[in-house]
């Protein structure tokens, strides 16, 4: 077995290349935009040139519109044509890998905009204003590249927050995340781009072109 991973759900993109005894072989990364579009199928090739790859797993969100986008599309087009099954991992899921004995709940908080966080709790994705996120005494950990002010505020009112040192998603803690939903027998998720918020692109005022006659 040899498992390709690619990320690109955040402001760095990533693809790992895991052997069948666990060990990273490839673990590259590059910006998550500008240019990720064509970026991410070259840092692909680097990747997979000269190993056998037999299955792969691809971050399905939440996160960046374009990066899951252009992630989602380059492993479905990979898997197609090697013949390989294509394997679905949230945002949440693979933070989780990172972090297998944390003994309490994992909060994934991540910067959408400003002013604006999507926090995932318990496998559920929302987002909140920053003034408006929800606090609690219960412990919890938080990660995420806005996982400070998020800890900050829960700290400052009174909750039992540990703060953890996962910042930017590791396309080794998806390959990991996908590992796990096997071993467990899970569900395969539909490999599909899942959004908190509806895109933000619209129809030309004046709509869509005719189809070419």
């Amino acid at each position: 077995m040899s498992m390709l991973a690619i990320d690109a759900s955040g402001e760095r993109a990533g693809i790992a290349v895991l052997a069948e005894d666990g060990s990273v072989t490839v673990r590259l990364f590059a910006p998550g935009r500008p240019g990720l579009i064509e970026t991410l199928p070259v840092l692909l090739q680097q990747a997979v040139a000269g190993r056998h790859i037999t299955q792969l797993a691809v971050t399905i969100g939440p996160g960046s519109f374009t990066g899951l986008r252009t992630a989602i599309s380059l492993a479905h087009g990979f898997a197609a044509a090697a013949g390989v099954p294509l394997i679905g991992v949230t945002v949440a899921e693979s933070y989780a890998a990172a972090f297998p004995v944390l003994h309490r709940p994992l909060w994934v908080a991540i910067r959408a905009r400003k002013n604006r966080i999507f926090l995932i709790r318990d496998g559920v994705a929302q987002a909140f204003a920053d003034a408006d996120l929800p606090r609690t005494k219960s412990p919890v950990a938080v990660a995420g590249d806005a996982a400070n002010e998020v800890a900050a505020l829960l700290a400052a009112a009174g909750g039992d927050v540990m703060l953890t040192n996962a910042r930017r998603l590791d396309p080794v803690w998806v390959a990991h995340a996908a590992m796990a939903r096997q071993a467990a027998g899970l569900p395969a998720h539909c490999v599909q781009p899942v959004y908190v918020d509806p895109p933000e692109a619209k129809l030309p005022a004046a709509g869509l072109r005719p189809p070419p006659v």
